[in-house]
């Protein structure tokens, strides 16, 4: 079936993802981003404006506030009451970011994170979109797919590589996808985004389908070899068996 896009919604939403991007952006950088004339972005500046998408601030223009009510509301239907908690815990625990994703279409979205308090802020933030075969929370969530889903997906995206150490090769990851079964614990080495390395566990259905995996995140030079290898593996697992644990309990959780 031939995909159906409407252009102006695509430019509608790049221009926000540009403005999010930037943190804030004039007329000028907008159409540069975008690749469509000053006059085209304005229009549709002064529309996501009117509707109240976007704030101008002299001759600039900032994400609206009114985002938080929809990233609040689309945050309701996850178990967010008994994952933050655990997040919290496990990011103070390891000394290093901590995040819980779930799969939305093809991809997998960061949903909570907490940093530790003695560390900068995480670069990955809530809400952010990443591929699922290049990421541990991505191959965590993607291991536990039944089978057929799992191919939909990967036939549908594909493996572009992020960095020179993505998995590139479906055979490939075919094998390490069956070592995340065996083992409960997904490993990003640099496949992602160079200088940062990570852990991931599932948080499994009583069907065994995934709710989502719980991560923990850090550059190269804090976590690496045993650290990343056994010390944080186990916390991540216990993390993500919590959640799974209180999941099943609640009736809220589908």
């Amino acid at each position: 079936m031939a995909r159906t896009e409407i252009k102006s919604t695509t430019t509608c939403f790049a221009i926000i993802e540009a403005v999010r991007r930037n943190g804030d952006a004039g007329i000028s950088e907008l159409a540069r981003d975008v690749g469509i004339s000053k006059s085209g972005v304005y229009k549709h500046v002064q529309t996501l404006s009117r509707l109240g998408y976007l704030v101008r601030r002299g001759d600039r223009y900032h994400l609206s506030l009114r985002f938080l009510t929809l990233g609040t509301r689309a945050r309701e239907r996850l178990p967010y009451d008994i994952v933050e908690p655990v997040v919290a815990r496990l990011a103070e625990t390891t000394g290093h970011a901590a995040y819980f994703s779930v799969r939305e279409n093809d991809r997998a979205v960061y949903a909570c994170r907490a940093d530790p308090s003695e560390s900068a802020p995480a670069k990955r933030t809530e809400g952010e979109i990443v591929p699922l075969h290049a990421t541990s929370d991505g191959k965590a969530i993607l291991a536990n797919l039944d089978g057929a889903t799992r191919e939909e997906i990967l036939d549908r995206t594909g493996l572009p590589a992020c960095t020179d150490k993505t998995i590139t090769d479906r055979s490939a990851l075919d094998r390490e996808l069956q070592s995340i079964r065996d083992k409960r614990a997904s490993f990003d080495r640099e496949e992602y985004v160079r200088g940062c390395q990570s852990v991931a566990s599932p948080v499994l259905r009583d069907d065994g389908t995934p709710v989502g995996a719980v991560s923990v995140t850090g550059t190269v030079q804090r976590m690496s070899g045993k650290r990343l290898e056994e010390d944080v593996v186990g916390l991540t697992i216990s993390a993500a068996k919590r959640i799974e644990k209180e999941t099943r309990r609640s009736p809220t959780v589908s």
